[in-house]
């Protein structure tokens, strides 16, 4: 199981997690916001810090990605074309993550951000770790 650990109060985010689950037909991901008992657990298991809201993150087979590396593994996941993004990993990590970290920065000012965590709807509760 690919877990993915989200901004949970981040509309963008948000809707990246949405266009996953409608693309993820071997529902092969699970998800749980950053802000969660479950994201500090496994911070703490697999040593990673979760207070540090500017990157969503991969655990994936014991190990643990984020920024523009995360993104790309997820969407190799994907069916075509999505898994076509992947031929980015081509491109130098700091540059990659430069891009990523430049909107993470201004992810709330573009996109807007909500008061609480989303709630699953019961469609896709299970998809999502307690």
């Amino acid at each position: 199981m690919d877990i993915i650990l989200f901004d949970g109060v981040c509309n963008f985010c948000n809707a990246s997690i949405n266009f996953v689950i409608r693309h993820d037909r071997q529902g092969r991901f699970r998800f749980a916001p950053l802000q969660s008992e479950t994201a500090v657990a496994l911070g703490t298991s697999l040593h990673f810090d979760t207070s540090r809201l500017e990157t969503f993150v991969l655990v994936q087979n014991g190990k643990v990605y984020t920024k523009s590396t995360a993104a790309l593994r997820v969407a190799r996941q994907l069916p075509f074309p999505w898994r076509g993004m992947y031929a980015f990993i081509i491109i130098p990590r700091f540059i990659r993550d430069a891009v990523y970290s430049l909107v993470a920065r201004n992810r709330y000012r573009w996109f807007g951000k909500k008061d609480s965590c989303m709630i699953p709807t019961p469609e896709i509760r299970g998809r999502f770790l307690q």
